[in-house]
């Protein structure tokens, strides 16, 4: 004879509450943040759409996990939560205790929902959410923070049309959106132009990062009429190796006197590709950020690269690879090749500036996995024989 466990104090005053769908609504501001979870797994679960739609507006957490609540993609549910947030974007003010950044569609375990703690509920990309609290929007946008989703990893090619469509559609109601993230986003593939031809406002921060592009979606960047005023770019993972990197140059050269951030780490980047990429890269004149490691490069590229960028005052990080004269026949990394040939770049740079943070990086080694990186001196990896 098996013994059911019997329902949490809170999953019943939950279920409870939503006994009476109005005075759920009602309470939901003098609510403790404790009975959120069990009330809005309960109004998923019954289907209470108009309760779901006000507790969205009213979430006390950073994060909200939606995905762990859905055997497989749910449009219907989606719909409702994104509709229950373009109520809220409309609003002049924002309830006191709002506090959601995140609407995580990914499946994560249902357990998930059994611990109510901020500590737990908000550790959906922590180190994301801090960074965007500080981030400036725009007057419009000044004290709301950016907002997020992710998706389900596995659906069907109906069920991706769809929630593509869904989602994409919702941008129309965001008039301030000047932030525009994809990380790993399996559904972007040969739709980046009807993703973003829905933003209406021009971007300050475009990226698109461990994501396969197609070459339709690589061409559309160049002719992308709301990234002429981009801060921010990174584009960190893509594979260029096999592209032209001629939508990149005209999208620097439409940029240049407003980047002040580049990432192409570990995009494959050639010595030819970047050697093309040279004249556009140094009209860049407010850079400050410019992170290039990952990407095999010669220590002749690496030096025309220097020189290039040696003249821009506003550069304050710059990460690059280390050369790849630095590895052997065999691709082992060669510690004093790799030391010598780092601080003759780093001499480049000196004659023209003097640079804050300067690093060069290598491959991880194949044998403890860690990096070689230059800053004025080589810091070795962990292995005893690498001294």
């Amino acid at each position: 004879m098996s013994i059911q466990t019997p329902p949490m104090l809170l999953e019943l005053a939950g279920r409870r509450l939503l006994s009476n769908k109005s005075r759920a609504v009602l309470d939901l501001e003098e609510l403790p943040i404790e009975i959120f979870p069990p009330l809005f797994v309960e109004a998923f679960s019954r289907g209470h759409t108009e309760v779901l739609k006000k507790m969205v507006q009213a979430w006390p957490f950073t994060c909200l996990p939606l995905g762990a609540l859905m055997r497989k993609p749910q449009l219907e549910m989606i719909r409702v939560v994104l509709d229950g947030l373009d109520m809220l974007f409309a609003q002049q003010d924002r309830p006191r205790r709002w506090k959601l950044q995140v609407l995580d569609l990914r499946n994560v375990p249902q357990n998930f929902w059994r611990m109510w703690s901020g500590a737990v509920v908000d550790a959906c990309s922590p180190e994301d959410i801090k960074k965007n609290r500080t981030l400036k929007l725009g007057p419009a946008m000044a004290a709301k923070p950016p907002f997020k989703v992710y998706v389900p990893a596995y659906t069907s090619q109906e069920e991706q049309e769809q929630l593509l469509a869904q989602l994409t559609s919702q941008f129309l109601r965001m008039d301030c959106l000047r932030k525009f993230c994809a990380n790993a986003v399996f559904l972007l593939e040969g739709h980046l132009e009807q993703v973003l031809r829905h933003l209406k406002t021009p971007l300050e921060t475009l990226s698109i990062t461990n994501c396969q592009l197609s070459d339709s979606d690589w061409n559309y960047l160049s002719r992308y009429p709301n990234a002429r005023q981009l801060r921010h770019l990174e584009l960190r993972g893509i594979k260029l190796t096999d592209f032209s990197l001629e939508p990149l140059q005209i999208l620097l050269d439409s940029t240049a006197t407003t980047l002040n951030s580049l990432d192409l780490e570990a995009c494959g980047i050639t010595d030819s590709q970047l050697q093309a990429l040279l004249p556009a890269l140094s009209h860049c004149s407010q850079l400050v950020i410019l992170s290039i490691h990952g990407n095999g490069l010669s220590m002749s590229t690496l030096r025309d690269l220097l020189l290039h960028t040696s003249r821009m005052s506003q550069l304050s990080v710059e990460l690059y690879p280390a050369p790849l004269e630095s590895y052997d026949a065999h691709g082992t990394i060669h510690p004093g090749r790799c030391s010598h040939l780092c601080a003759e770049l780093t001499a480049i740079v000196r004659d023209f500036r003097q640079p804050n943070i300067l690093v060069f990086c290598t491959v991880p080694c194949r044998h403890c996995g860690s990096k070689f990186l230059y800053n004025q001196g080589l810091i070795h990896c962990s292995c005893p024989t690498a001294a």
